[in-house]
């Protein structure tokens, strides 16, 4: 088990932030017209610096230390600042959120090859191709 956990490493954890991206970029797109929804997304690099943080970063040994970095929600979540608000007070912008979506499934699909290539790669080691 190991072995494939070194071998996927960060990409695994990767994918499903990406993905939870993905189910939060359609909820804004399917709230365009719902007033008073705010936008949302999820911030990617910091999710994924917090896990890097987490596993191998400085920990406190003690309560009277001081925190180290500056903690975020444990989802991620952000609030999107609007270029226009609609009068309704909802936040969505068609045209930010399409591109938005766009940009990440295209990397959503992009991590999935890379994982499927390692898999590959692993399962050719272990069959001795």
């Amino acid at each position: 088990m190991n072995l494939l956990n070194q071998a996927l490493g960060v990409h695994e954890q990767a994918l499903q932030v990406k993905s939870r991206r993905l189910e939060v970029l359609a909820q804004n797109i399917a709230n365009a017209d719902t007033p008073h929804y705010k936008a949302r997304d999820i911030d990617f690099k910091a999710v994924m610096k917090e896990t890097q943080f987490q596993d191998s970063a400085m920990k406190a040994t003690s309560q009277g230390h001081f925190a180290v970095g500056q903690g975020i929600d444990a989802d991620g979540m952000r609030y999107r600042t609007p270029f226009n608000t609609a009068f309704d007070g909802n936040t969505v912008e068609m045209s930010v959120e399409q591109a938005q979506y766009g940009k990440a499934a295209a990397d959503y699909q992009a991590t999935l090859n890379f994982l499927e290539s390692r898999v590959s790669s692993v399962r050719k080691a272990l069959r001795g191709d």
